[in-house]
């Protein structure tokens, strides 16, 4: 009698999709990981079991799989033609990630180095954009967004998507910009009230408010740098 279980017959918390939704790609092991890749194994055991089986003939080490060849991996039962080549793709990635340098976050610790980063997004711009740059500890950019974008003197803004936002990248330190097509850098009241509202939700978040910045093509406000958040 064949008690062999399919994948999606497992206990939820020990598929490898599942799994990996819930605790990130390192509470996998290899064998899971690569499963996922193959998406399913043979009649006579599941995607998990297989890959075991492989990782084990090349004792268990990711850079020997790198090293088998299509016609080596296809010799295995449940591997054909497409699953070899997406596991070799899988090892060329991993090797390529090897090569490559980490990426350099930039340094937005200053009004004048945000000035300088958005000013090239915002320069051309003949309506108003709001975004928000979420960094680390070390005021490294983690990811720059576009929150609104409205007419020639005012735009919309929820903090709620900010808050939304920042939470999602882990960001521990937040800075506004918002472009004047006017070119006048003295801000509105309703900048004025935003700004407060921006601080006030991080200091619930537990995030630090850097600064907003107003640019206009060749100058800046910081609210910061008057003293003002």
């Amino acid at each position: 009698m064949d008690t062999k279980l399919n994948i999606n017959q497992w206990a939820e918390e020990d598929r490898p999709r599942e799994k990996m939704e819930r605790f990130g790609a390192q509470a996998l092991s290899d064998a899971e990981l690569l499963a996922i890749l193959i998406g399913s194994g043979s009649t006579k055991e599941d995607a998990v079991t297989l890959m075991k089986r492989i990782l084990a003939d090349c004792n268990n080490n990711l850079n020997t799989l790198g090293k088998m060849s299509i016609h080596d991996l296809c010799q295995y039962n449940g591997v054909g033609p497409a699953k070899a080549i997406t596991i070799m793709a899988a090892c060329e990635l991993g090797k390529r990630r090897q090569q490559e340098k980490p990426e350099e976050r930039p340094d937005l610790g200053t009004a004048t180095k945000i000035y300088n980063h958005m000013h090239p997004v915002m320069q051309d711009l003949d309506t108003e954009e709001f975004w928000i740059l979420l960094m680390n500890q070390n005021q490294r950019l983690i990811k720059k967004v576009r929150i609104a974008h409205g007419g020639i003197s005012e735009v919309s803004v929820d903090v709620r998507i900010i808050m939304r936002e920042a939470v999602l990248c882990n960001a521990t330190i937040l800075a506004a910009c918002h472009n004047h097509p006017s070119g006048s850098i003295r801000p509105s009241q309703q900048d004025n009230a935003l700004t407060q509202s921006l601080k006030k939700a991080c200091e619930v978040m537990r995030i630090h408010f850097l600064d907003h910045v107003i640019v206009t093509d060749g100058a800046y406000y910081s609210y910061h740098e008057e003293g003002k958040c």
